[in-house]
């Protein structure tokens, strides 16, 4: 039903910012309601919650390590979904993964199991 492809990953230094994007190139994203979650996943370890975004961007999660750093939204048009990334560490190297679900955004949504849909991923490698 979608087709996410993630963009924006690179090379940055310590500190740096990136904007990452989740474009649904089928553009159902444009329908109510689909909620996307941007996860990211080091090697050797598991993928992991990054934040989440409500169709309407009414409700947003983050995970405690990125609050205040990192930004997820959408405009009125819905697609694509960002996820600006500010101060970047180097522990923060991943390749980055959107996701998606058709609903309203899920309490579990911190969870991969929630997120039916996914993209190739980006890779963000932070430099220091």
């Amino acid at each position: 039903q979608v087709h996410l492809v993630e963009s924006g990953g690179g090379w940055v230094q310590v500190g740096g910012s990136l904007r990452l994007s989740c474009r649904d190139s089928t553009r159902t994203f444009e329908n109510y309601p689909w909620a996307v979650g941007w996860f990211r996943q080091a090697p050797g370890l598991e993928r992991e919650f990054v934040a989440a975004i409500s169709w309407n961007g009414g409700s947003v999660y983050y995970t405690d390590s990125v609050k205040g750093r990192f930004t997820i939204s959408r405009d009125n048009a819905k697609n694509p979904v960002y996820l600006q990334m500010n101060s970047l560490q180097p522990e923060e190297t991943a390749v980055y993964y959107c996701a998606a679900v058709h609903s309203l955004l899920p309490a579990t949504a911190t969870m991969t199991t929630s997120f039916p849909y996914w993209g190739q991923g980006t890779q963000v490698t932070v430099s220091s």
